[in-house]
């Protein structure tokens, strides 16, 4: 039985949530996962920029795997959510034995995925990329790259749970560390396995799984020492239906709001590709810059998640709504001043991809084009952000369905029979302007009822 000391500790940390200014609270939680969804972002796009100095098939391979890397993405991410839900809800209703198993239950999901990656991994994968495309050195050089990434993808989806599970817990700085481990890690390996090694791209999908795998012992370890809510048996580990009905009901969602990307990724690729692989490869190239917008409004909702949870669980609704005004303001300036930089150096940013004059005559004014979306897309992902963790993920579902498939791909598709490329960068930008306004219509009812069910305090 755990002693006076961590008793005291496990209160403290369940209180911060209710407690601590919210302001505070906001960098205490979401700076220090801002700053490791920034550096995923830049280990993401490093992988690109060593592999681009191969060849531009090697950087067109590496860019048509992202689909199938962003579902495994998706399912980590989302389950990685709801069971941040689940136990930061727990926490704050003071449900202990409910929180603990949704941690354990969480562990033993992302085993069963990737045995299930593992598989897909040895008999799919060049099937994948032959039906992308007949360039014979893409889809060999996309096979060794995404085998290897799905059959060691148990870094992967540990390193996602169990990092979560310590911000769940108002542990975030160490999920911060964790993950920065395994970017930081990846960076260095990346060159060593690539071209010292000449292991060329089966170098970098190496380095990524170590990395990863680095991440996932570094998150456990912290997880083992500093999470004391909630402690690992293997008795617990296997699911029950209530536990997993919140799990996937909350995070749901979130797994679609990433797996669209997916969806979305494999047929704007084969739009691109109908003009030219080097198109493809600029598409790839601009999700890769579009992360780093991105990523760290990313990081600041997986920290304001662990807050609506709790205070919504503990009806500390004013709380709740300070959150939400400030984390959108922070969201929209962080956009706006990437944007202002994509739009004053394109050509240097293409420089690090090793963009050919081709590719920089129709990069340049496509990053332009397709930067000025990031505002308006940031707003509606802090909006939504918030609906999973107030019980309204089919509102958040609805809107980036709209988002990421239906508006873009239908924009691009419809831009693309004019026989030119350059209308088609406009589609992100089209996409991002319809649904904000889809999503500020949601936000406004939302926050109403949760308004009128949760009455108000003082305790902001």
């Amino acid at each position: 039985m755990a002693g006076p000391a961590a008793e005291n500790k496990k209160q403290a940390t369940q209180e911060k949530l209710g407690t601590m200014p919210v302001g505070r609270l906001l960098v205490t939680m979401s700076v220090p996962m801002m700053i490791s969804m920034f550096i995923q972002a830049l280990y993401n796009a490093v992988d690109s920029m060593f592999v681009a100095r191969l060849s531009e098939d090697a950087l067109t391979a590496v860019s048509l795997a992202m689909p199938m890397q962003n579902i495994m993405i998706a399912v980590a991410v989302g389950t990685g959510v709801g069971v941040n839900a689940l136990v930061s809800r727990s926490l704050g209703e003071g449900n202990l034995r409910r929180a603990e198993k949704a941690a354990n239950v969480q562990v033993f999901l992302d085993l069963v995925y990737s045995l299930i990656c593992v598989v897909v991994g040895l008999l799919f994968s060049r099937r994948f990329f032959q039906n992308q495309t007949d360039v014979q050195t893409i889809v060999d050089y996309g096979t060794e790259y995404l085998s290897i990434v799905m059959i060691f993808s148990i870094g992967l989806f540990q390193a996602q749970g169990l990092e979560k599970l310590l911000i769940g817990t108002g542990n975030a700085t160490p999920s911060m560390i964790s993950q920065a481990l395994g970017a930081i890690l990846n960076i260095i390996l990346d060159p060593i396995f690539i071209f010292v090694f000449g292991l060329g791209v089966r170098g970098a999908a190496i380095a990524t799984v170590i990395g990863q795998i680095a991440a996932t012992v570094c998150a456990l370890l912290f997880n083992l020492k500093l999470n004391t809510a909630t402690r690992f048996h293997i008795k617990q580990m296997l699911p029950d239906f209530k536990i997993l009905k919140f799990i996937y009901s909350v995070g749901f969602p979130s797994m679609i709001t990433v797996g669209l990307t997916a969806v979305t990724g494999y047929l704007l690729n084969a739009i691109y590709l109908s003009f030219s692989t080097t198109a493809a490869a600029l598409y790839g190239v601009w999700i890769k810059l579009q992360s780093f917008g991105f990523m760290p409004v990313f990081g600041m909702n997986n920290g304001t998640l662990a807050i609506y949870s709790y205070n919504y669980g503990a009806r500390r609704i004013d709380r709740l709504f300070k959150t939400f005004r400030i984390s959108v303001i922070v969201g929209a300036l962080i956009t706006l001043a990437v944007t202002v930089l994509y739009e004053l150096i394109p050509v240097q940013l293409l420089s690090l991809f090793n963009a050919s004059e081709h590719m920089l005559e129709i990069g340049v004014p496509a990053l332009r084009i397709c930067s000025l979306s990031m505002v308006f897309g940031a707003l509606t992902v802090v909006m939504t952000a918030s609906f999973p963790a107030l019980g309204r993920s089919r509102y958040s579902l609805l809107i980036n369905i709209l988002r990421q498939v239906v508006i873009q791909v239908a924009a691009a598709w419809a831009l693309s029979r004019f026989g030119k490329l350059g209308p088609v960068w406009f589609s992100p930008l089209i996409s991002e302007v319809l649904t904000l306004g889809v999503a500020v219509f949601f936000t406004v009812k939302i926050m109403r009822k949760v308004r009128e069910e949760g009455g108000s305090d003082r305790s902001a």
